[in-house]
């Protein structure tokens, strides 16, 4: 494919981009000015990658021009640069595609993941709880933030479901492939006969959305107060500062009482809730257009998996892109990275096909 005309546009859309930023007036609409440097900077690291190639190229043909030299020291020396540009311009070459799609919406932001104990019962509860610290490692491990909404732990260990915000630089791009249901093959260490059981959770990843992504209206929230309840200690456990919040046209419902106060248990809830509903909003806008993709999770069962943990082989298979490692304990203890690498590397060849660059 004949990449020069899109470069070309990109070219007079960055000089359009340059001399927007130079304006005084672009920082008193702050939304604007984010979505305009987001813009200028995708586009500067296009033209300098389109630019490594081009030179790349350039250089492996006076290589191969230098090969009939008839000098053969510089011969040699030619040979040992060809192998390396031709190595390395089909990178150059995906790296100047990839750059060339359109940016995924939302890739950038923060992101509220909710896990939530699916098939399988108390087993179920520890596996979601194993998922939260899963996550929380791989957080700690790019020096992301993680911190608790609510939850609400089960009666012998583990949680039925936990709300957690991960802050930090391209959250959701990292996070937006563990949506959906993750299944563990494994002896409970209630099982005395040492029969593996499977259980199941569901794992939600939505980005987190800003005041101006969904106007919430006074009037359409029915905010309650009342008691926690639950473990928590004294503080909170006398004292009214549970919040719940419903949100009237869509019915949705958001309980907060982790925190210690009424005000924190809030603005906990409507994060949680301004997120759900952003999600719906965009879920609604791909359907329009892309009626294959499926829903962001199941209902939690078995059939559903996206990806099953199997301990007695030390395992971990994602069956979307069919790849098995076999090093389950460390991907428990947050080495996410390899797996996670995979997933965009096939989801970028997907955008690529779609968009007819590759």
């Amino acid at each position: 494919m004949d990449f020069e005309p899109l470069i070309e546009r990109k070219r007079r859309r960055f000089e359009e981009l340059e001399s927007e930023i130079s304006s005084p007036d672009l920082f008193s609409d702050p939304a604007r000015a984010r979505a305009v440097l987001r813009e200028h900077g995708a586009a500067k690291e296009l033209l300098a990658s389109w630019e490594r190639l081009q030179k790349a190229k350039r250089e492996l043909a006076e290589n191969r021009e230098l090969l009939d030299a008839g000098d053969s020291e510089m011969a040699e020396m030619a040979r040992e640069e060809i192998v390396a540009l031709e190595k390395n311009i089909p990178d150059l070459e995906m790296e100047v595609q990839v750059a060339l799609l359109p940016p995924e919406p939302d890739e950038d932001r923060d992101a509220i993941v909710e896990i939530r104990a699916g098939t399988g019962g108390t087993e179920a509860a520890l596996f979601a709880a194993d998922l939260y610290r899963m996550y929380s490692r791989f957080a700690d491990s790019l020096g992301l933030r993680v911190e608790e909404l609510e939850s609400s732990p089960a009666d012998l260990g583990g949680f039925r479901e936990i709300i957690f915000r991960v802050s930090g630089a391209s959250v959701f791009r990292r996070l937006r492939y563990e949506s959906g249901v993750h299944r563990v093959q494994r002896v409970p260490a209630t099982e005395a006969q040492g029969r593996i059981h499977t259980s199941t959770a569901t794992v939600a990843v939505l980005p987190e959305a800003e005041e101006v992504d969904i106007e919430i209206r006074p009037e359409d929230l029915r905010i309650e107060v009342c008691r926690a309840g639950g473990p928590g200690g004294q503080g909170v456990n006398t004292t009214d500062s549970a919040v719940q919040v419903m949100h009237i046209p869509t019915g949705r419902i958001v309980r907060c009482q982790d925190g210690r106060s009424q005000q924190k248990n809030k603005e906990a809830a409507l994060k949680i809730m301004r997120s759900r509903l952003l999600e719906d909003k965009r879920r609604e806008e791909e359907e329009k257009y892309s009626a294959h993709r499926r829903s962001l999770i199941g209902g939690g069962g078995r059939e559903e998996k996206i990806r099953t943990y199997n301990f007695a082989e030390n395992r971990v298979t994602d069956h979307r892109i069919k790849v098995s490692l076999y090093s389950l304990d460390r991907f428990l203890q947050g080495d996410m990275a390899e797996l996670i690498e995979a997933l965009q590397a096939d989801d970028i060849r997907e955008r690529l096909k779609e968009a007819g660059i590759a």
